[in-house]
């Protein structure tokens, strides 16, 4: 039996502790949010947060994490879908397939709950997911302005 708190809920499994983080989620819980891509922790489709770390869950064995973790996906990211990133990736367009997105946007909130004014080096530093559309350009855009989203919630007194 695993004891997994994913998005605030928790959900105990009877399944082997070797399963990927990833299959928990998707096969069990059904959050397909996070995606399957490489399964070898390379591209970041399946990144999702543990205790606000950004960890790639294809590679990550459910026995590795104890209940008192918390697990978020793209999925528990923002009730209404308007987490500042997610407001500025409708602006901008920043997805072109889109596969890859959802992995893309938990790094960037990873990101910016550890530095919620990136330049260009700490984005590209930081943001490893691989995106075979190309739209690392739209991705930096959407980290700026996500921010300067955040930057007007915050004076209005909402975060």
């Amino acid at each position: 039996m695993v004891t997994l708190k994913v998005n605030g809920k928790t959900h105990t499994l009877d399944i082997d502790g070797d399963m990927p983080l990833l299959w928990v989620l998707r096969e069990q819980l059904g959050l397909t949010g996070t995606k399957y891509s490489c399964g070898i922790g390379s591209c970041g489709s399946c990144t999702v947060h543990i205790n606000g770390q950004a960890v790639r869950s294809c590679v990550v064995p459910v026995s590795s994490i104890n209940s008192s973790q918390e697990i978020l996906t793209i999925e528990g990211l923002s009730a209404d879908n308007h987490h500042p990133l997610q407001q500025a990736w409708k602006e901008l367009d920043v997805p072109q397939c889109g596969y890859c997105q959802p992995g893309m946007i938990m790094s960037a909130a990873a990101l910016l709950n550890k530095n919620p004014e990136p330049s260009d080096a700490d984005i590209d530093a930081s943001i490893t997911n691989i995106c075979r559309c190309g739209t690392f350009n739209r991705v930096r855009r959407g980290i700026h302005l996500a921010v300067q989203i955040e930057n007007k919630l915050s004076k209005r007194g909402r975060s």
